[in-house]
């Protein structure tokens, strides 16, 4: 039997099990949802670019063009449950298809708007549509299905697209702006993202481990992820069942009758506000005060290269200290984020803000999923992410209108700033607040006490 590396988990029986190890096919499909993500990242982060050229060119303002943003994270937040219930039943072939078509599809559409309703159907509502099945949540359980050991790492690289797209592609889809013009960069942005995305479905997606025969190397027990396909799509989140010593999973229902669950949703509706206000106005905001349009575009691209290392130290944050010391800390760091900008408004200033915001944009990301499973269990943890992640996607979409909104009443992100530097130090409180340890359902807790009060009684009875 030929030896693989630990992460080079899947193997194919029968003849290649006499010659030398190749590339697992898995790794394909680690870089082709590198691919995609990285693409999709790039052009989805372009909004923040195009606030001012569109505002020249229809007369717009700010929060007119901040209300497509929020219908677009309406929408995108929307479409991450509908195609995560897809994935589970059609698999990833039609779904990231289909999104693709929709995302790309919207973008070339922008090409030919005329009108504010125009752009906030074809940006707010069909390219946002696409978003749910060509972001990390698919792509997880996509990469999760060729992984048994090394699955973290694999998940890893192929979510670092996101972070590396934002910092590659936006200063050149950028360039390209300014010498052809935001109508010409979005149609030829979203034509590349179609032919990209369509070629490595079929290519390399469309496969399924069990159509190849393959099987997992490693655990014996690993032959079930592919005689169970609802269990291997579950992911890297997907948790051994519970011994009869530890509490139920708790779900949806059970969970938001807790403090904790609230507490960590408005902790992360305050989160997706500050990540969307940034990228949605971090550039005009710059350029207001001075800073040359290149070196906003350039700040932007590091807000999102920053952001890779924050994800990769979230992990062994976890691991020493728990999660929610992390997230608070992103927090305390976003309020004297947010205050240094109401205070000085010039380039050291929003370099600052840039890096360090970026820094913390998605260390959340993996501490969510984590934080969540500590505290209910991993039976439904597809089910509380999703509704965290919903929470996160309409803060960002509501605060990415309202400074807009505040910017036109003011002149000013000023006020903006300072209201966030306030979230960002109530979200840093709520977030001390909530009970990291495993919480029990009410039947469960009800039992323990009626256990607790039958035992006495029952040692009085034994007594002579």
């Amino acid at each position: 039997m030929v030896s693989t590396h630990p992460l080079q988990e899947w193997s194919v029986p029968g003849a290649m099990s006499s010659t030398r190890s190749t590339i697992s096919f898995g790794w394909y499909v680690v870089a082709a949802s590198f691919v995609i993500m990285f693409l999709n990242a790039g052009a989805r982060l372009m909004i923040g670019v195009l606030v001012k050229p569109m505002i020249a060119d229809f007369g717009w303002s700010r929060s007119a063009v901040s209300l497509a943003v929020f219908v677009n994270m309406a929408v995108f937040a929307v479409s991450i449950i509908v195609a995560g219930r897809l994935y589970d039943h059609y698999g990833a072939k039609w779904i990231v298809l289909v999104s693709s078509v929709l995302f790309s599809g919207g973008l070339m559409l922008m090409a030919a708007m005329t009108s504010l309703w125009q752009f906030i159907l074809f940006y707010g509502v069909i390219s946002a549509a696409g978003l749910g099945g060509t972001t990390s949540v698919i792509f997880g359980a996509i990469v999760s299905r060729w992984f048994q050991r090394g699955r973290g790492s694999a998940i890893s690289l192929a979510m670092s697209g996101t972070s590396l797209g934002q910092f590659a592609l936006v200063p050149l889809f950028t360039a390209f702006l300014l010498d052809e013009g935001w109508r010409s960069t979005m149609l030829w942005v979203g034509v590349l993202c179609l032919v990209v995305n369509v070629v490595l479905v079929f290519w390399v997606l469309a496969k399924d481990p069990k159509d190849l025969g393959r099987r997992p190397s490693g655990r014996q027990a690993a032959a079930a992820a592919i005689a169970s396909p609802d269990a291997a799509a579950a992911g890297p989140s997907q948790a051994p069942p519970p011994t009869s010593s530890e509490p139920r999973s708790l779900g949806l229902r059970e969970a938001m009758r807790t403090g904790s669950f609230w507490l960590f949703a408005v902790a992360m509706f305050v989160c997706g506000a500050g990540d969307f206000l940034l990228t949605t106005h971090l550039v005009p905001m710059a350029t207001d005060h001075g800073v040359p349009t290149s070196t906003a575009v350039a700040m932007l691209a590091w807000f999102g290269l920053l952001s890779l290392g924050g994800i990769l130290l979230a992990g062994p944050m976890s691991d020493l200290v728990g999660d929610k010391i992390p997230i608070a800390g992103a927090f305390a760091l976003r309020v004297a984020l947010f205050l240094l900008v109401v205070r000085y408004q010039n380039t050291a200033a929003f370099w600052a803000l840039s890096l360090g915001f970026g820094f913390t944009f998605l260390i959340t990301a993996p501490l969510t999923t984590t934080l969540i499973g500590r505290m209910y269990g991993f039976a439904s943890i597809g089910l509380l992410t999703g509704f965290i992640t919903t929470v996160h996607h309409l803060g960002g979409g509501l605060w990415a209108f309202l400074g807009g909104a505040v910017y036109d009443a003011t002149g000013s992100y000023n006020v903006a700033m300072a209201i966030s530097a306030g979230a960002s130090a109530v979200a840093l409180v709520c977030t001390l607040l909530i009970r990291e340890v495993r919480h029990v359902a009410q039947d469960e807790r009800q039992g323990a006490q009626l256990g607790d009060e039958v035992r006495p009684a029952a040692i009085r009875l034994a007594e002579p």
